[in-house]
């Protein structure tokens, strides 16, 4: 019953990959955005990616791009995260978020949901 739900986190060496799942209950479902963001220990969150469930139109955070690939399937209300070549900067927990309308996409004070988080650990 809680509003979205996160899932695929793990323990993976530098280099390896992880897709992340994101699975939201009705109107937490946003057609506003959907977005994956990520707080590394001792560290602030901050924005990774955003998708449009309507037309599929993205954004990255510059250091991501190239290694990351955030998707949706709408029919079952599910946004993925596909992490390839990652990084031991990386490692942080993953947050699935359910942005209002409106306002830069970097901004987490426009995200008016949160999962429980997953953790994504990548060793050297």
């Amino acid at each position: 019953q809680a509003p979205l739900v996160e899932s695929g986190g793990g323990s993976v060496q530098a280099g390896g990959s992880l897709r992340l799942s994101c699975s939201a209950s009705g109107h937490y479902y946003s057609d506003s955005g959907m977005a994956w963001l990520r707080q590394p220990p001792g560290r602030g969150r901050e924005a990774v990616a955003l998708i449009y469930p309507t037309n599929g139109a993205t954004d990255y955070h510059r250091s991501v791009k190239g290694r990351f690939t955030i998707s949706r399937d709408n029919s079952k209300n599910t946004v993925y995260l596909q992490m390839d070549n990652l990084k031991p900067e990386d490692t942080a927990m993953y947050y699935c978020a359910a942005k209002a309308f409106g306002g830069n996409w970097t901004d987490l004070s426009h995200y008016h949901a949160w999962g429980q988080g997953t953790q994504v650990t990548v060793s050297s």
